[in-house]
């Protein structure tokens, strides 16, 4: 059946929505767009000396988003995926700001990582180009961060996100608009700097094309051609004759410029200096245009997750393998924990949600070990919140990590994340889970159950069980106590 998905990106210098019609082919899905909206609100441009987002770039962002939410009444929120890059990565006012902008676009928004958002860019290209086992270089500068992929097929081998936008630059070194040979010089310089930690790698890896993928490179691809400065893609040739033009005007000036538009036109001289670092660190010949970018991976993203091939699951699955988990007593202790999650109070998208996150945290608790056995559990938090894991949002990671540094020992209800009663019914589920799984065997049965009405939590043990397992009964007594600690009631009946 078709149906339609959203895709909404929030980037550092434009907000896009993309909606996708998912159309089903002997057996294999493909999207195709049937609406799509793109608006300038240069995010990036708001930040202040303290990484503060001004209160009219605020506003800015609102208002778009408002206009957007109007267009996604009626979706379900299992078919909208927001996702938001660099600027709201690095704000330090983005906890007062993320709630209004929910609340105006009407769904969640996930701040995802530069790995995250290199993985989605260059799944969005690789689902627009015609199939091939050639290997790719994919470049997207942004209004914040540039990112750098290079994959085969539709698998990324490097990912890259450096810290250098078009906005940034643009901001930094032609604060005035007035453009100079030094100063385009210095701009380069600096590119070139981020680009130097990674391109021996990937020169040494090598590709057989180039794309460029976003605003700049689109907004470079017309200038060129429509200026007759380039007869086919992004050249270096073609930039210098571009770099020299703007170098002459001392400024962009539209009327030269045919092909440019005026939302560009602002951004245009840091998005060259950076491209134009890429080309020579890399060894560039030629740039073609990458068509799809962040809002179609997502899209692609969302797919996946609707047909229940979540790239998440596939990370959790690569993660057990790199850090040697111990898989079946990882899938003991996840089936454990469903199980006592899944007759509590609580239903819909928020109850399923946290039912993912608590499954994720069952099969990856153990990650820290490859560490050290002492205090394990934080070592695996540390992992959950750190590493790059494709398909989880920071906000993904920061609920398992929680979960993780949580697992065992003392409790901290005032801790520095703000959980949700859903989340800690998920937690007690986990440690009960654990603690039952110690033995590292596998149950027949769960010998316990549980009952949670508003902050009591209702423990029912089967008598004969206590009576074998005594390092168990001290274990839940433990259990109970730390739970009293807090603002439950922790009650233990035996049965």
């Amino acid at each position: 059946m078709d149906y339609l998905l959203a895709a909404v990106d929030l980037g550092s210098n434009s907000f896009r929505l993309s909606i996708g019609r998912v159309e089903q082919n002997n057996g294999n899905a493909q999207i195709y767009a049937v609406d799509r909206l793109k608006e300038s609100v240069q995010l990036a441009a708001g930040l202040d000396s303290h990484q503060n987002l001004s209160a009219a770039a605020v506003e800015r962002a609102l208002a778009v988003l408002k206009r957007y939410g109007e267009r996604l009444q009626g979706f379900h929120p299992n078919r909208v995926r927001a996702v938001a890059t660099n600027t709201f990565r690095v704000a330090r006012n983005i906890a007062e700001i993320l709630p209004l902008a929910e609340a105006a676009l009407g769904f969640p928004i996930e701040v995802i990582s530069g790995a995250e958002e290199a993985r989605l860019i260059y799944s969005g290209v690789a689902n627009e180009l015609a199939p091939s086992r050639d290997k790719r270089l994919v470049i997207d500068i942004g209004g914040g961060s540039t990112e750098v992929i290079l994959g085969q097929s539709f698998e990324p081998l490097h990912l890259a996100s450096l810290n250098m936008g078009c906005v940034s630059f643009s901001r930094r070194y032609f604060p005035d608009g007035r453009i100079t040979a030094q100063r385009m010089e210095q701009a380069r310089i600096a590119a070139r700097g981020e680009l130097q930690g990674i391109a021996r790698r990937y020169r040494k890896t090598g590709w057989q094309q180039a794309y460029g993928s976003s605003g700049t490179a689109k907004g470079l691809l017309a200038i060129l051609a429509e200026g007759g400065m380039s007869r086919k893609g992004i050249t270096l040739e073609g930039m210098e004759k571009l770099q020299a033009r703007l170098i002459k005007d001392g400024k962009v000036v539209m009327q030269n410029l045919p092909g440019i538009k005026a939302a560009r036109a602002p951004v245009l001289p840091g998005g060259l200096a950076i491209m134009m670092a890429a080309f020579h660190e890399l060894k560039i010949d030629l740039m073609l245009p990458g068509e799809g970018a962040l809002r179609v991976g997502v899209l692609y993203d969302l797919l996946g997750r609707d047909s229940e091939h979540d790239k998440r699951d596939e990370t959790v699955t690569l993660y057990q393998k790199r850090y040697q988990v111990d898989v079946k007593q990882a899938e003991r202790v996840r089936k454990a924990a469903l199980s006592l999650f899944e007759p509590l109070a609580g239903s819909g998208d928020e109850k399923e949600e946290v039912a993912q996150a608590l499954g994720w945290a069952a099969s990856l608790h153990e990650v820290g070990l490859s560490i050290t056995q002492a205090n394990y559990h934080r070592h695996s938090a540390y992992i959950l919140q750190h590493a790059d894991m494709p398909g989880f949002s920071n906000d993904d990671q920061a609920v398992l990590a929680w979960l993780a540094q949580s697992l065992q020992g003392k409790l901290n209800k005032k801790g520095t994340y703000p959980a949700t009663r859903l989340q800690w019914q998920a937690l007690l589920c986990l440690r009960l889970a654990t603690l039952l799984c110690r033995r590292r065997e596998d149950l027949d049965s769960l010998p316990l159950s549980l009952e949670i009405k508003e902050g009591t939590i209702k423990t029912k043990v089967l008598k004969s069980w206590l009576a074998t397992h005594a390092l168990s009964e001290y274990s839940l007594q433990r259990e109970a106590c730390e739970w009293n600690k807090t603002d439950f009631n922790f009650k233990l009946i035996e049965q």
